[in-house]
């Protein structure tokens, strides 16, 4: 059977890389979806690099992340602009979504908490997280900032994403579970399958 009955894979390894640059930060950051989940991390930010090297590491997704900001301020600025430019890579590697599954799903249990993540490569920028953690700390990370990270992330990837934590208790098994299942659903979502013929949509495009 031909490749135009079957439908076309997407070129192999889709990847990215963008600088951003502000008055605020300055982000260098390499994306490459079809990875292993080999991560080089520096935000200035301990936890938050602890944090990205786990979603890489379960998208197995390869990640370079080099970012300085104003942290002597807030960190809202340099986490915010990281998910910017996180998005920003994801949306080019993906590309024009042909072949792709499109929607990924994962649960991920750590211990006591389990968290679940859902996503759809639509073209369409839409964020529900359902993760109750206002006003609460993990060293000095401050964990309100995760969904400016993950709204900033869905934005300029333009997916739709929902994250819902379903019960725990420990904070830092709560925000690793977070990122795993985030990273664990789009890593499903922009997998190939040669059975796809164009985009997965009736409307024949995203």
């Amino acid at each position: 059977m031909s490749q135009g009955d079957r439908g076309a894979v997407p070129d192999l390894p889709r990847q990215a890389r963008i600088e951003r640059k502000t008055r605020e930060t300055a982000v260098l950051l390499q994306l490459n979806v079809d990875g292993t989940g080999a991560a080089k991390v520096e935000t200035t930010i301990p936890f938050f690099n602890h944090m990205l090297e786990a979603w890489a590491k379960h998208g197995l997704m390869d990640l370079t992340v080099d970012a300085r900001g104003d942290t002597e301020v807030d960190l809202h600025h340099t986490v915010e602009d990281v998910g910017i430019c996180l998005g920003k890579t994801f949306k080019e590697a993906i590309g024009d979504k042909k072949g792709i599954v499109r929607y990924g799903t994962a649960f991920v249990p750590m211990d006591e908490a389990l968290v679940s993540a859902a996503v759809d490569i639509s073209g369409r920028p839409y964020l529900v997280f359902n993760v109750p953690l206002r006003r609460a700390r993990v060293a000095n990370f401050d964990l309100d900032l995760l969904q400016d990270f993950f709204r900033a992330f869905a934005f300029n990837a333009e997916v739709t994403l929902h994250v819902t934590l379903h019960y725990g208790e420990n904070l830092h098994h709560i925000t690793e579970a977070v990122f795993k299942a985030v990273g664990r659903a789009l890593a499903e979502a922009a997998r190939p399958n040669p059975r796809i013929v164009g985009v997965l949509s009736t409307k024949g495009e995203l």
